[in-house]
């Protein structure tokens, strides 16, 4: 069974992009473990309560198959996080499946892993990650290698099944 990590705000995570990911994953066999800043009880925008299972600081990569940032307004408090920055970096150089949707590519782009990767994100930030060297497409979702970027909400299913592929070599 292939494991993937959801890194989600403490507050503020975007209830749709963390759900219905993490239940296409699990319909297809994935173990699928939460991790956020702190072990109270994580609160989504729209009402969803979700207990993490693990700090991100504790997070091993070489544990996972797919690590996954999930968006919201509260994805912000990892843009600058040395420990998030840290695990993009080592999924990427590693070859595993990276993923983060909605504002959460941003994260990726200041750990340095989408310069001249094409990515997509939350309209918002489209400045930030072309600063950051990466080409910008605007899709709903765009995958390059095994890195996947989405932009928001609506691409939430579209998303977990790009990460799923990847997951599948495909």
């Amino acid at each position: 069974m292939q494991k993937a990590v959801m890194i989600i705000a403490h507050n503020g995570f975007r209830d749709e992009e963390f759900l219905e990911p993490k239940e296409v994953l699990e319909a297809s066999g994935v173990e699928v473990i939460v991790a956020s800043s702190s072990l109270l009880e994580a609160n989504g925008k729209l009402g969803a309560k979700v207990k993490p299972d693990l700090l991100v600081k504790d997070i091993d990569v070489g544990s996972f198959a797919a690590v996954i940032f999930v968006g919201g307004a509260g994805a912000s408090e990892y843009w600058d996080d040395q420990h998030a920055q840290r695990l993009a970096r080592d999924a990427s150089g590693s070859g595993k499946v990276l993923a983060a949707i909605c504002i959460a590519p941003v994260t990726l782009a200041r750990a340095g892993v989408l310069k001249g990767r094409r990515a997509t994100v939350w309209p918002s930030e489209a400045a930030t990650l072309v600063s950051a060297g990466a080409d910008y497409t605007g899709l709903a979702v765009q995958r390059d290698g095994n890195i996947i970027t989405a932009s928001g909400p609506l691409a939430a299913r579209e998303f977990a099944q790009n990460i799923l592929q990847a997951l599948l070599g495909k």
